[in-house]
C-alpha cells in the first residue's frame, strides 16, 4: 500500500516531493506551439509556390497568345496606324507584361483555391460552411470586373485622343497603353471583389447593414478618393464608371447582409 501511495503520489515516479510536473507539460506545450508555427510556415511556402507555379503556366499561354492579345486590346483606341516603341527591348516586355497578366487571370481559381486551402483550417466549421459558396463567387466577380474595364476602354480612349489637334497630335507608345489598359483591367478586377469581403465580415459578426448603411456619406468619399487615385489615364470616364460600381456594390452588400440577417 505504501509503495502504491508512493506511485500515486509521483515519488515513485520520479518526480521529487514537493515538486510540479507542471513546467514539463508547459514546455511539452511551447514545443507543440512551435511546431504548429512552423508547420503554417511550411504550409504557406507550399501555397505560394503552387500559386506561382499555376501563374508561371498562365503565362507560358499567355506568351504564346500575345500577339493575338495585342491586336485584341488595341481594337478598342481605333488609331487606324500601329502603335510604337522606342527601347530595342520594349516589344518583349510588352509581350511579357502582357503574358503576366494573362497569366494570373488563368491562375485566379488556383490562387483563391490556395487562399481557401490555407485560410480555411484557421476557422471554425460554420465560418467554413458560410464563406465556402463565396470563393467561385469571387473569380466571376473578378472576370466581371475585367469585362467592365474592357467595355468603358474605347470611351476613355476616345475621350482623351478627342483633345488632339492639326498642332497636337497623338504619338501613342504601346508600353504606354497597354501599361493603361492592364492596370484599368487589374483595379476593376480587383475592385469587385470588396462587397464578398463585406459579406464575408458580417458573417463573422465584425460588421452588420445598420453599420454600413450610416457610414455612407465617408464611404462615399473614400470612393471618390480611390477612384480617381487607382485609375490611370487621367480622363473623367474610368473614374466616374469605377467610382458609381464601387457604390453599387457598396448598396448590394448592404442587402445582402441585411438579408442574411445581420
Amino acid at each position: 500500500m505504501a509503495d502504491a501511495d508512493l506511485v500515486r503520489d509521483g515519488v515513485g515516479g520520479g518526480v521529487p516531493p514537493g515538486s510540479s510536473p507542471l513546467p514539463a507539460a508547459s514546455a511539452a506545450a511551447g514545443d507543440e506551439t512551435m511546431m504548429t508555427l512552423v508547420d503554417h510556415l511550411s504550409e504557406l511556402r507550399r501555397r505560394i509556390g503552387i500559386s506561382l507555379l499555376a501563374v508561371a503556366l498562365g503565362t507560358v499561354v499567355g506568351f504564346y497568345f500575345a500577339p493575338q492579345l495585342i491586336t485584341f486590346l488595341k481594337a478598342p483606341l481605333n488609331l487606324g496606324k500601329p502603335l510604337v516603341y522606342t527601347g530595342l527591348g520594349d516589344a518583349f516586355f510588352i509581350n511579357l507584361k502582357l503574358a503576366i497578366v494573362v497569366g494570373i487571370v488563368l491562375a485566379m481559381p488556383v490562387l483563391l483555391w490556395q487562399l481557401w486551402a490555407f485560410i480555411s483550417p484557421g476557422l471554425t466549421r460554420e465560418e467554413r460552411r458560410l464563406a465556402r459558396p463565396w470563393v467561385p463567387l469571387a473569380l466571376a466577380f473578378f472576370v466581371i470586373g475585367v469585362v467592365v474595364a474592357y467595355v468603358i476602354l474605347p470611351f476613355a480612349s476616345t475621350f482623351l485622343l478627342s483633345f488632339s489637334s492639326p498642332d497636337l497630335q497623338p504619338l501613342i507608345t504601346a508600353s504606354e497603353y497597354f501599361g493603361f489598359v492592364t492596370t484599368l483591367c487589374l483595379v476593376f478586377g480587383l475592385v469587385m471583389e470588396y462587397p464578398i469581403v463585406l459579406v464575408l465580415l458580417a458573417k463573422v459578426g465584425i460588421i452588420t447593414s445598420a453599420r454600413l448603411r450610416s457610414s455612407r456619406r465617408v464611404v462615399i468619399l473614400a470612393i471618390a478618393i480611390i477612384s480617381a487615385v487607382v485609375t490611370p489615364g487621367g480622363d473623367p470616364i474610368s473614374p466616374t464608371v469605377l467610382g458609381v460600381t464601387m457604390y453599387l456594390l457598396y448598396e448590394f452588400s448592404i442587402v445582402l447582409i441585411r438579408l442574411g440577417g445581420r
